[in-house]
């Protein structure tokens, strides 16, 4: 399959954020081909083989969209400061409002069937004394 798998209108289509709506569509491919990379790397699998050829499955590119907007958000929050801080007395707190958006996207699931087993390159020998 042929990248980009994900075009940024369809990450502006998915997403009910006007900040991700409004996010240019040059950041919006950085922010897709960063979402590509993640599930390469975690799956090992580059989708490039001739049963990927026509079509990217559904599942695959839902993750991708579901990262991209993740991705997206997480730099809009870095750039607008997440950040919450009140102070009563002497007594103050800060809190980070920022959220890890990959923990919970729930990515296991969409992925889990397109998991390629990375080879370790090891051989187990066993030896008995004669």
């Amino acid at each position: 399959m042929e990248r980009p798998w994900v075009r940024p209108q369809e990450v502006k289509d998915y997403s009910d954020s006007d900040k991700v709506k409004a996010r240019s569509d040059e950041k919006l491919a950085f922010d897709i081909a960063r979402a590509e990379k993640y599930v390469i790397f975690n799956t090992h699998n580059k989708f490039d083989s001739e049963e990927y050829k026509e079509k990217l499955p559904s599942d695959v590119k839902m993750a991708v969209i579901l990262l991209s907007e993740a991705y997206a958000l997480k730099s809009i929050g870095m750039k607008d400061g997440t950040k919450s801080a009140e102070t009563f007395d002497d007594y103050s707190y800060t809190i980070d409002l920022s959220v890890d958006e990959l923990a919970n996207l729930g990515l296991g699931p969409l992925l889990d069937d397109y998991v390629i087993s990375p080879e370790s390159g090891k051989v187990t020998m066993k030896l008995r004394s004669l």
